[in-house]
């Protein structure tokens, strides 16, 4: 029994429950690798409509990541640009009558969160090497704890958005569609629409800032330390 908020097992593998969620989300991957291959694989130095299309959409988003981080927008652009594709087609999976969107998922949601939380690391990490890691320290050791927390807390806190928001405006469409029918469907899809949007674009903009000041923060420290050499400060 479906209660609305779990989501329906579609199969068993021995004693693996493949949940609707797994279904959809691999759908969903499936279907932007092969389109992504399909549109890509030829490319010319005379872009058709196609590849012009494909041209300006790389462009809006790197734009917009480097309004970020201008230094480091192409390095960014595969993880953020990945979440600003992904995340809409998931949310808006939702809008397509008996179809639920795989973020309405708390596991899903999860699993993307854990995805920024190491995708920080790793990029501070390969901007300065183990010393990234340092900043924990800064201003003072006693800070660390803190600075754990909060590492801890803004990942959890990036999970419970994306799917608290999902979720909420899934069960508002289904209950206002139950009391008014279908006469009110228009404001409600155009709703879900706009809702799912912003929702995608603010958990990718929350990953650039995230994994951003991780990289600049590691990359200040010695200019920091060069600007106070050359004025002989101690």
């Amino acid at each position: 029994m479906n209660d609305g908020v779990s989501t329906p097992i579609w199969l068993h593998i021995g004693p693996l429950a493949i949940h609707e969620t797994v279904v959809t989300t691999w759908l969903i991957m499936l279907v932007l690798v092969v389109a992504s291959i399909l549109m890509t694989r030829r490319l010319s130095l005379q872009p058709g409509r196609l590849q012009a299309m494909l041209e300006g959409v790389v462009l809006t988003l790197e734009n917009a990541i480097a309004n970020a981080d201008s230094r480091n927008a192409r390095r960014l652009l595969p993880l953020i640009g990945t979440f600003w594709i992904f995340l809409p087609v998931a949310n808006l999976l939702g809008v397509i009558p008996g179809m639920h969107s795989p973020t309405r998922d708390l596991s899903v949601t999860a699993a993307l969160a854990l995805v920024v939380f190491f995708a920080v690391h790793a990029y501070g990490v390969r901007q300065s090497g183990l010393s990234y890691f340092k900043h924990y320290l800064s201003p003072s050791p006693i800070l660390l704890p803190f600075h754990i927390i909060s590492e801890i807390t803004r990942t959890v806190a990036l999970a419970i958005r994306l799917f608290g928001n999902i979720m909420s405006l899934e069960m508002a469409a289904l209950l206002i569609l139950l009391v008014a029918g279908f006469l009110a469907p228009v404001p409600i899809l155009m709703l879900h629409i706009i809702e799912a949007l912003v929702q995608a674009y603010i958990f990718g903009m929350l990953a650039l800032i995230y994994v951003a000041g991780a990289m600049q923060q590691t990359t200040e420290s010695p200019v920091t330390t060069s600007s106070r050499s050359t004025s002989g400060a101690p």
